[in-house]
């Protein structure tokens, strides 16, 4: 009689990954046999569960990038809240006095102010997601565990930054004399949101530059491009027409104009935002399922 084991892919860094079916005879006087078979399955499954269940290694990573952010430095956490600050007094003088730009109604220190916060923590997450896995390569060839787990808590240390940052549009809020209105409720729904755009962002740039370092070289540029095609510094209500839609193809402009809604009482977001919404998912998803797919050789060319 013969029993069948099944062993889950492996991956290592000399092995491709393929699926290995052993059939054992239970007398002993045949030698055993085993029949490697490439996965049938081109799709790869994601597999989040996996990465889930092993969620407090993400935590113990991010704390220690965490701790090393601000080690011996002066202003310690500070730096969280002075550079959105600096850049509000800079954007104020520029496109607020300047330049003129009209800013919703709201004062332009209070409209800028949240979007800079929100930009500030996507730009760093997706900068530190993206450089993550060849900064810390030996964890990827010495080491095994989830690797999405790797570009995701790279993200995590910004959340302390962008909790503190937010703090201070309270403190603007009474200053001008600004109301909120009941929208405020959903502002954890527009965080959630904006740092899923992070993670989106830095899953595809993570697997890509394990592959192509140009990736680092690209991404300040890339950055610049994407901070001027986002209304931060002007109103999205500056685009209109069926311009206005192909417009909202950046996922954070509709983050943006949600973010304003329900924290300064902003006008309410336009139903083209919906194409942002529609862009994030299939982004996050297409990115997990690229990640998924490419990480078995991350070891070979990392």
């Amino acid at each position: 009689m013969w029993s069948t084991l099944f062993c889950s892919p492996r991956t290592s860094r000399s092995t491709p990954r393929y699926t290995t079916f052993v059939a054992v005879r239970r007398s002993n006087d045949l030698p055993r046999w085993t029949e490697i078979r490439p996965p049938r399955n081109r799709i790869p499954r994601l597999e989040l569960r996996g990465a889930w269940d092993r969620r407090d290694l993400a935590l113990v990573l991010a704390q220690r990038t965490l701790k090393l952010r601000y080690q011996q430095t002066l202003l310690g956490i500070g730096w969280a809240v002075i550079q959105p600050l600096a850049a509000l007094a800079i954007f104020a003088v520029v496109f607020g006095r300047i330049v003129g730009l009209q800013s919703e109604g709201l004062p332009y220190a209070v409209f800028v102010y949240p979007a800079l916060c929100v930009w500030t923590y996507v730009s760093t997450s997706v900068t530190a997601a993206a450089l993550e896995l060849v900064e810390h390569r030996e964890l990827i060839t010495k080491v095994y565990f989830p690797r999405l787990l790797s570009p995701a808590g790279a993200m995590l240390p910004g959340v302390v930054d962008l909790l503190l940052s937010l703090g201070v549009t309270a403190i603007l809020l009474v200053a001008y004399d600004v109301s909120v209105s009941h929208a405020l409720i959903l502002l954890p729904l527009w965080l959630l949101c904006a740092a899923l755009v992070a993670l989106a962002a830095g899953v595809w740039l993570s697997a890509i530059n394990v592959r192509y370092r140009d990736v680092r070289h690209a991404l300040p540029f890339l950055l610049q491009i994407w901070f001027f095609a986002t209304p931060i510094v002007y109103p999205s209500d500056l685009v209109v027409g069926p311009s206005r839609w192909l417009y909202a193809v950046n996922p954070l402009v509709g983050v943006i104009d949600g973010l304003r809604w329900s924290l300064t009482g902003a006008p309410a977001p336009p139903l083209a935002d919906l194409v942002s919404l529609l862009v994030l998912i299939v982004v996050l998803v297409s990115g997990l399922y690229y990640f998924r797919s490419v990480e078995g050789r991350f070891a070979d060319v990392i």
